[in-house]
């Protein structure tokens, strides 16, 4: 099975994203020159299956995705006597593609790049769209910039080796995409678990097929992020102020308690029913993911302040309406 979207950033940068078989695509999309791969340290060992050279290996933790690591990458180009004709190639989930994607687009004022995304995660989410940085001052993503990956390669082989826990935290951000456009997608997460998706290469793919089609649409509609795009972080509100306080979570089981506290939020206004507030949190709970959160809730309030989407001093809110519908609200 092969799936391309796009997403055309302008008549000349268009950003691929093929759901496929990265033995079969790989050959087919790599630029003829130089290419270097930075690594995550979990699949280093599909840099020999890919045929591809090692430049950097990193470690996939929230502590390493910082200004010093991307300092070393540059540092290691720098000695690699790499220039703006390089191709950088990133391989690895969320921390990974992030990074390199903020690296390509520093390094010489931007170089290209292409990605394949290891985890579930990476592939319906972090990977695609353009958005890359690093953490700053305990706050996740507070510098960045837009640099849209040249293609990306989503292959659900690669998420074979993954562990359930890591397979549920992308289920998070599946649900959470399946809640913002795509109620056939919602649908097939309430059918399924994780054994029968990961169990089936062509369902599994149609998942992350249908998870990246909303976000390909979402972003051509709004491509740095001025309105629609910030439908994306649907959850991410508090799962942000969570993870700045506690490293107890992953991210998708942050964004999972940040759903279900959204989803009562819309409930208690008026926004949300009362059967599709259920759903919500009975999907959650069917992938194992957490759907509260025991910490201060002064300092959650306080960490959400520093959220991006904050507007005048007003905490900014991504509020579910409906199985594929939402409003942007800031209270």
């Amino acid at each position: 099975m092969c799936k391309e979207l796009k997403i055309e950033f302008s008549h000349t940068l268009v950003s691929e994203i093929h759901v496929g078989k990265v033995e079969e695509l790989l050959p087919t999309l790599l630029p003829e020159g130089r290419v270097v791969a930075v690594v995550d340290r979990n699949v280093r060992h599909l840099c020999d299956r890919l045929g591809v050279e090692e430049l950097f290996v990193v470690d996939a933790s929230e502590e390493a995705k910082t200004i010093d690591t991307a300092a070393k990458i540059w540092s290691c180009l720098v000695e690699k006597s790499a220039d703006r004709n390089t191709f950088l190639l990133g391989i690895g989930g969320g921390i990974t593609t992030d990074l390199v994607g903020f690296v390509a687009a520093t390094y010489m004022r931007g170089i290209r790049f292409g990605l394949v995304p290891t985890t579930l995660l990476a592939q319906v989410d972090a990977a695609i769209g353009g958005k890359c940085g690093v953490n700053f001052g305990g706050y996740k993503n507070m510098i960045g910039c837009f640099a849209p990956a040249r293609w990306v390669v989503c292959d659900v082989n690669l998420l074979s080796t993954l562990g359930h826990r890591e397979l549920r935290s992308g289920m998070a951000e599946v649900i959470k995409t399946a809640i913002l456009g795509d109620a056939a997608l919602f649908a097939l997460c309430e059918q399924n678990n994780i054994e029968s998706l990961a169990g089936n290469d062509e369902l599994f793919g149609e998942v992350v097929r249908r998870a990246a089609a909303v976000k390909c649409a979402v972003v051509q509609r709004d491509l740095l992020e001025s309105g629609e795009r910030k439908k994306l972080n649907l959850g991410h509100t508090l799962a942000h102020a969570i993870e700045s306080l506690t490293r107890e979570y992953t991210h998708g089981e942050a964004v999972a308690i940040g759903l279900a506290y959204v989803a009562a939020k819309s409930l208690n206004g008026g926004l949300l029913t009362q059967n599709d507030y259920q759903r919500i949190v009975a999907v959650l709970q069917h992938y194992d993911l957490p759907t509260s959160v025991d910490l201060p809730e002064d300092e959650l309030w306080a960490a959400m302040g520093h959220d991006k989407k904050n507007k005048e001093g007003r905490i900014g809110w991504v509020l579910p309406t409906g199985i594929g519908e939402l409003v942007i609200s800031c209270q």
